[in-house]
């Protein structure tokens, strides 16, 4: 095997994750041609077959797998690394890529990025906007915010906001033409505005907890979206109820554009958390960006 380079499993792996050769050809700056010409010489070298190919999709035989879960780590590994030579430099660079939901990003994240580009002018962050609980190892991102409670005990946590609480709310207006509920369960006969995390998902049901009783209610309506940010602006088109972090809607309780209901049934929950594999050595510029995000009291 001394014939055997190093390109060749580079481009192996990329169409392996990626599971798509036109995918893998742009990763690696390569013609689509190239990669396949590429895998097949690499196949044949080892005399066995690495990928099963179709007219619509390509994945790893179970040779693949096996060769996949030995080398990506060190692949990975080498990557770390020279990320890591950049802290030779006098500002650290790169791209951080980090999943989250749109709160999320509102509330803990978007307070410190005008300071923080301006800090850091060879950082560049990319941020996907995703309620569906991504695998930040399989989808390579660099690291992804959710709420404590929700990250895997396999990952590193770091907090990046206060707990809260959700607050039910809606318009002046629609309370106007409708009387305010004397409890969670009357919200059944209401226009409430859900959301869906994840498409294949079922519809979020509210939750509520009152002297030591938790329970949900499944309301109904007839919109749903899978973004805080639109059920919130239906809010405030008087469309109907809303159950929002009270954070990001305490600027529209204070000017009098929505009105609290319930709150004494409201449960509070873990603030949002950076959540990240562990690494060995993370880069400089991911570590700033880990320290800037971080939660002061």
């Amino acid at each position: 095997m001394s014939n055997l380079k190093v390109n060749d499993l580079q481009a192996f792996l990329a169409v392996a994750r990626d599971q798509s050769f036109t995918k893998a050809a742009a990763r690696l700056g390569i013609t689509p041609s190239a990669v396949s010409h590429t895998i097949r010489a690499l196949e044949e070298r080892l005399g066995v077959r690495l990928l099963a190919r179709t007219t619509r999709n390509v994945s790893p035989t179970e040779a693949g797998e096996r060769l996949m879960r030995s080398i990506a780590p060190l692949f990975d590994q080498i990557a770390a690394e020279v990320d890591a030579l950049s802290e030779l430099r006098d500002k650290p660079r790169g791209t951080i890529r980090v999943t989250c939901t749109d709160d999320s990003l509102e509330l803990c994240v978007r307070p410190m990025l005008a300071k923080f580009l301006a800090e850091y002018p060879d950082i560049t962050l990319e941020f996907y906007v995703d309620y569906g609980f991504t695998n930040v190892v399989e989808e390579r991102f660099d690291a992804g915010i959710r709420m404590g409670e929700a990250i895997s005990k396999d990952m590193v946590a770091a907090r990046i906001g206060p707990d809260w609480r959700l607050a039910l709310v809606a318009s002046p207006g629609y309370f106007e033409k409708n009387p305010v509920p004397a409890t969670p369960h009357e919200l059944t006969k209401y226009a409430c505005i859900n959301i869906r995390h994840r498409p294949a998902g079922s519809v979020y049901a509210w939750e509520f907890a009152k002297d030591g009783d938790e329970f949900t209610v499944r309301v109904e309506g007839q919109l749903v979206f899978n973004s805080m940010m639109h059920v919130l602006n239906a809010a405030l088109d008087g469309i109907g109820l809303a159950y929002v972090p009270e954070q990001l809607v305490a600027p529209y309780l204070a000017d009098g554009r929505l009105k609290e209901v319930l709150a004494e049934w409201c449960p509070t929950f873990q603030g949002f958390h950076l959540y990240y594999p562990n690494r060995r050595q993370a880069s400089p510029a991911f570590s700033a960006f880990v320290d800037a995000l971080r939660y002061r009291r």
